[in-house]
């Protein structure tokens, strides 16, 4: 009883935050079968991610939606693809009394799962594929109001797995680059 309500007492102490953003990709790379070359260009996405931060540590959650990766602009071979990713990292950040009136930068790594889904014209060569995913990256947070402010984020995501038999070349592997800008919430206090 007393560690819950230890824990629970370092849960109150934690920032909370909820962080709605949009992105773009960038510096793509696949062994999976890119029918129209596409995994590499630049792609929209949209998310929401979640901290809790202590004063230099905190945790991270991030849940992002990219579509059209593996398709170009007049759908030729691909008509509906995506990738989806749902992490959970360690944040590292400056104390809190040294950035209060200026950005909050930090470092963030973890891992999570990347849903890769691809559909072809000929629905001969579909693709679903959940890949172990790691992320690693950094950003900086600041507030406009005690509630609201803003945040950029860039972040690396590799998928791999050790399957050599779905549609690759070699074990299956996907990574990119995102960079965001996020709306920031602060909850409670």
């Amino acid at each position: 009883m007393g560690g819950l309500v230890l824990l629970s007492s370092h849960v109150d102490a934690a920032e909370k935050q909820i962080k709605p953003f949009v992105a773009l990709t960038f510096g793509g790379g696949t062994t999976i079968l890119d029918l129209e070359d596409t995994s590499a260009r630049s792609h929209a996405a949209i998310g929401v991610g979640g901290a809790m931060l202590w004063d230099l540590f905190g945790f991270d959650v991030d849940l992002a939606h990219v579509p059209g990766v593996f398709q170009s602009e007049n759908q030729t071979l691909v008509v509906a693809s995506s990738v989806t990713t749902f992490t959970g990292s360690v944040v590292v950040t400056l104390p809190k009394r040294m950035t209060e009136y200026a950005l909050r930068p930090y470092f963030v790594g973890g891992g999570g799962l990347m849903r890769v889904r691809i559909d072809d014209v000929f629905e001969a060569l579909p693709v679903r594929k959940t890949l172990p995913t790691i992320n690693i990256g950094g950003g900086a947070t600041g507030f406009l109001t005690n509630r609201w402010g803003v945040s950029w984020d860039v972040r690396y995501f590799r998928g791999s797995s050790r399957d050599t038999k779905g549609l690759s070349i070699g074990s299956e592997r996907l990574s990119f680059w995102r960079a965001n800008m996020a709306v920031v919430l602060r909850l409670g206090k």
